[in-house]
């Protein structure tokens, strides 16, 4: 297994920071296991297409990113990390990354005691409201070999005090081996606009209706409708993060009209696409 500070593996090499007043500080994860504040926050910048490989971390990590679009997947599991959430991520827990558009990480992580109250022992989604955005971009400025003292301790503690735990919307990749689910999963992966219907799934890949459905729960937890929809919210989420039109977006992901798919958006995230983003359309303070 590849230890804490594991290079990404891409055609793509890390940007530098964009901040150039801002003193250099180190943007191996591994220098942030043993920093001997509460918390002290990771600043990288990766390009679109970045891949980092499975990786585990000794500290607690809250993956977060003021720009573009993460997508982070633990064991079958994917989730997709927008500027709008963040993404606990326990101690020692396996995890890969990809970039999705140009990212800006500005990742926190978290000393052993210090972790918030009601820390979940699995990956979690964290609500990401402009305060704690601003206090993660304050706090990346603090220095990481140093024990926070005055304000810049106080930055930390409401840092850790602002964490919200909300319900994510994780994607659950098929775990066993039937190679119908499988197909069946990766062509809806690689285009969610498409229409089909179970049944016509199964006509396709030879097995019946009733079988495959059962599958879908068995393998994802999920019903096909649900984990389509899911897959829809994923693509949707860089593409609306980028500034496509939700009109756009919805054709795309083959929506006979805008309203419709904000109204699966809304089910699946509790939120339209336009509600979802507002709270970070705020002009707020460039990432540190």
């Amino acid at each position: 297994m590849p230890s804490a500070a594991s290079s990404g593996r891409s055609r793509n090499a890390p940007l530098s920071s964009p901040s150039s007043n801002l003193p250099a500080r180190s943007t191996n994860p591994a220098d942030y296991q043993r920093a001997p504040g509460p918390a002290s926050v990771l600043a990288k910048e990766y390009a679109d297409g970045f891949e980092v490989g499975e990786h585990r971390h000794a500290r607690a990590q809250l993956i977060y990113a003021t720009r573009g679009v993460l997508e982070v997947t633990v064991a079958h599991t994917l989730w997709l990390v927008p500027p709008q959430r963040a993404l606990w991520m326990p101690a020692d827990t396996p995890h890969a990354m990809r970039a999705r558009g140009a990212v800006s990480l500005r990742s926190p992580y978290i000393r052993d005691g210090h972790c918030p109250p009601g820390f979940p022992s699995t990956p979690h989604a964290v609500n990401v409201t402009p305060l704690l955005r601003e206090l993660i971009v304050r706090a990346a400025s603090i220095p990481v070999d140093d024990e926070p003292t005055g304000r810049d301790a106080l930055v930390i503690a409401h840092l850790l005090a602002e964490i919200d735990w909300v319900p994510g919307h994780p994607l659950r990749m098929p775990a066993g081996g039937d190679r119908r689910l499988k197909h069946i999963c990766g062509a809806i992966l690689r285009a969610p606009g498409d229409p089909r219907t179970l049944d016509a799934w199964a006509a396709e890949a030879g097995a019946s209706t009733r079988t495959l459905a059962r599958l879908f729960i068995a393998e994802t937890g999920l019903s096909f409708v649900h984990w389509r929809q899911l897959v829809r919210v994923q693509h949707a989420l860089p593409l609306l993060a980028s500034g496509m039109p939700v009109a756009d977006v919805s054709a795309a992901l083959g929506y006979d009209t805008p309203g419709a798919f904000a109204a699966m958006f809304r089910r699946v995230t509790g939120a339209t696409p336009s509600a979802y983003f507002n709270a970070a359309d705020c002009k707020l303070s460039d990432p540190a």
